[in-house]
């Protein structure tokens, strides 16, 4: 994995974009795994991959956010410019305009009931946009869109692994009900990675979206499994209400399984969501 670091991101600005080589490159507050993201002055934010895997996201972010942003309510990523690969950086990397706001948490939220509809609402309008020629669910997008039943070894694989820790007779259970049904509808849009750092607030309020690196087509219950990761049992049923009982079971499996295989992480803050994420799905 290549080190992105503020010296390098300059470097880049000014081989590439000589324009903005004025702008102060810092990092932002709270960066991402698949991307590292720097603020490029006040109004862009530039995004390197932090390695081969998501390179995609890349070209895919750039033919397709300009085309959602046009159908869309809130502010979405925008790509503004496009980096080439250098000898210093062997990948694509883009610049987007900077969307205001503070990342989702429970302090900068103060109606948890009315984000959760906040939430859904923008869901829906994404689902609702045209799909023609759209990315279907794969590699690219790690499955997002496709069943959870993708996943299924390392569900059972961490289950065997975890016996004598949580109640895998129930958590089994939830999984079998996951890859029991299946989308019966025509694909729809869905953004791949709907999670707090990602979701911008201003004023309690959802404001802006951003990251659709693992965005494409097919099966929406993945962008719902913050219905366990962040929302409590008397807020989640504003983000779900509008779901089947058969997609909000495959919400549910795609929560339970990122937890189950980042539960044991060595980044401390990483396993405490996910024993956060287990707690509020066998507590349910």
């Amino acid at each position: 994995m290549v080190e992105i670091t503020t010296q390098l991101v300059k470097k880049l600005i000014d081989a590439q974009f000589p324009k903005w080589r004025a702008l102060e490159v810092r990092p932002v507050a709270h960066g991402g795994h698949d991307n590292r993201t720097f603020h490029l002055g006040d109004e862009m934010a530039v995004r390197l991959p932090s390695g081969p895997a998501y390179v995609a996201q890349v070209e895919k972010e750039a033919q397709w956010l300009p085309f959602l942003a046009r159908h869309l309510s809130l502010p979405i990523s925008s790509p503004v410019a496009i980096g080439v690969p250098m000898d210093e950086y062997p990948f694509p990397w883009s610049i987007n305009r900077y969307i205001a706001g503070e990342t989702a948490n429970a302090h900068n939220i103060t109606d948890a009931k009315g984000f959760a509809m906040e939430l859904a609402s923008f869901l829906q309008e994404l689902q609702s946009i045209d799909t023609t020629d759209a990315p279907a669910a794969g590699e690219h997008n790690f499955f997002r869109g496709a069943s959870p039943s993708v996943y299924s070894s390392q569900v059972e694989e961490a289950l065997q692994a975890q016996r004598d820790i949580w109640p895998v007779e129930k958590l089994s259970a939830l999984w079998a009900r996951a890859v029991a049904t299946t989308w019966e509808h025509p694909p729809v849009w869905l953004h791949g990675d709907v999670a707090p750092g990602n979701l911008l607030v201003q004023n309690g309020s959802l404001c802006g979206v951003i990251d659709f690196g693992i965005m494409g087509i097919g099966d929406p219950a993945c962008d719902y499994a913050m219905a366990w990761t962040f929302f409590d049992e008397r807020s989640r049923k504003y983000l779900l209400r509008e779901l089947d009982t058969g997609t909000i079971d495959r919400a549910r499996g795609w929560a339970l399984w990122k937890a189950l295989i980042t539960v044991n992480a060595p980044n401390a803050l990483v396993a405490e969501q996910a024993k956060h994420t287990l707690n509020a799905i066998i507590e349910e």
